[in-house]
Order: C-alpha cells, then structure tokens, then sequence
C-alpha cells in the first residue's frame, strides 16, 4: 500500500495557508499541530505580543505591520478574500470599517482596547470595533500575513493568523494506491491545519482531463462541461484507496474519473478537493483550494 512516503508534492501554485494558535500557556514546542487560534489577554503591548507568539509558533516572519483596521463585522465572520479585501481599502457587505491606523512601533506597544476605536490616542475609553485586522508584509513582498483579533469578553481577544500569497490553488500528484485517509492527511500536511471528513465523495466521469479553470469552478461547487456527475456516497471508508472508489460507488468505465471530496474546516465550513485521473486510476491529480480565512 502506498504510504505518504510515497507521495510527490507538486505544488502547482505555492500557498501556505495556515490557521495556527496557542493558548495563554504557550510554550515554543507545541508547534502548529495545537488548537487553531491564539488567546491574548490584553496588555500594553498585546499587537507586539501577539504577532510575535506567531512568528515563534510558525518559525517564519510576519513581517512589518503595514496597517491596523478596527472593524464592526455585524457578528460574523469573515473570509480570507473579505480580510484581504478590507486591507486593500476595498467595501464589505455588512462590515463597516470604524478607522484605520498606520502601522507603527508605537502601535505594537498600545493596547487592544486602545485601537478598537479606530484611532491610536492612548485611552481606548469608547471602543466601537467588535474586530482588529493587522495587515503585515513579509520581507521581500512575497507574502502577506493578515491576523483577526475579535474581542471575546472584556479584555481576551482571540486571533487567527492567514498567511496568503495571492495564489489559491493547491496541487498534489497522487499514486492510485493512496486511501482517502492518507489523501486528506497529505493535504492537511501542505495546509497546516486539521479538517472533519470527508463526509461524502462524488464520482465525475468524461472524455477529457479538466481545464484548470474548470478545476476552479468544480472547487467552487459548480459543474462543469467536461465532467458529469454520476454517483455519490456518504460517509466513504478512509481505507478505499482511490482507485477503487469509482468501482465501489458502482461506476464500472470512464476514460476520465474525477471525484469530488466533501470535509469541513472548523470556522471555515465546507471545503473541497477534487482528484482525476486519465490513466485508469494508476496516478491521480488532487487539487483544492488553501484553506486560509477565518
């Protein structure tokens, strides 16, 4: 059985999306493989604090802070696309933007509280933002971390850290004697962060391999020309290697089969990998989206 060892990256379009945390016991050895979030109690210097414990945990810079931006985001949750938005003075549905700050040492000695009004005075008596966004570039401008911090009582704020660099795309070449369990496990390795599932697979079936922009709308949720859907089932065996799974799910012949992995990222919600193969299942390409946001 082929084991992970096995695997060869191709990483088609570098992307690290990683969603690391600590918690208020943080010790450098817990690594990224630790809950999916940071617990900062607020402090004269919490930002400085804060972006530093990331680049402990990660072992890579975050870069000079380039921007702070206190947001009312309505209660909700934003997306990676809807933060990087944010940061590039771009208008969100139901997110209004309170103030933003220019990144400074001085803003990475204040307090939480002090920029949730938008503005860096030194007293924060009245802040207004539910939501702090720190937009970071790493030397070079290769790569752009942006940190939430969403304020979680009356001095803890909880912070999520998104590397992004602007590509979206993960590809992984696979052999046909890979299991759906040692699939996932791979993709989890090249993103950073653990997912639920999958809770169900798709079989496609067609004449053609997939353009890379069809690969984009199958990710997306979307049919495609070149592909039809033909079965589905719920709850499949991690053990099934993907070879066999079109066969299990009742599909006998296709030139080219592709199947569509349902899992779920916690605060993300449903993602989704895509695998195909046109050599009768001996090699498969498996590609999803990175699994950044918060």
């Amino acid at each position: 059985m082929t084991t992970l060892r096995d695997i060869t990256r191709r990483v088609a379009v570098v992307t690290t999306a990683l969603i690391v945390g600590l918690t208020a016991s943080y010790a450098p050895s817990q690594a990224a493989d630790d809950a999916a979030r940071t617990t900062i109690t607020d402090h004269p210097g919490a930002p400085g604090t804060m972006l530093q414990r990331f680049e402990e945990l990660t072992g890579r810079p975050v870069g000079d802070l380039d921007k702070v931006l206190a947001v009312d985001t309505g209660g909700r949750n934003l997306t990676g696309d809807e933060l990087e938005a944010l940061a590039t003075g771009k208008k969100v549905d139901g997110v209004t933007v309170v103030g933003t700050i220019a990144g400074s040492r001085d803003v990475l000695g204040t307090t939480m509280a002090d920029l949730a009004d938008g503005t860096h005075d030194g007293t924060g008596d009245s802040p207004t933002a539910t939501s702090l966004l720190f937009a970071s570039s790493a030397p070079g401008g290769r790569e752009w971390c942006l940190t939430m911090c969403v304020a979680s009582g009356k001095s803890i704020w909880e912070c999520l850290l998104s590397r992004r660099t602007g590509d979206l795309i993960l590809t992984l070449d696979l052999a046909g004697g890979t299991t759906i369990g040692e699939t996932k496990v791979a993709f989890e390795k090249a993103n950073g962060v653990a997912v639920d599932g999958p809770y169900s697979v798709e079989t496609l079936v067609g004449e053609d391999e997939p353009s890379a922009d069809e690969i984009k709308t199958l990710l997306d949720g979307r049919d495609v020309e070149s592909l039809r859907r033909v079965a589905t089932v719920d709850g499949p065996d991690p053990g099934w290697a993907l070879a066999d799974i079109a066969e299990k799910s009742g599909v006998v012949y296709a030139k080219t089969k592709g199947h569509l992995f349902t899992l779920n990222l916690p605060i993300l919600g449903k993602i989704l990998v895509f695998c195909v193969s046109q050599d009768g299942g001996k090699t498969w390409k498996c590609s999803a989206r990175q699994w950044g946001g918060f």
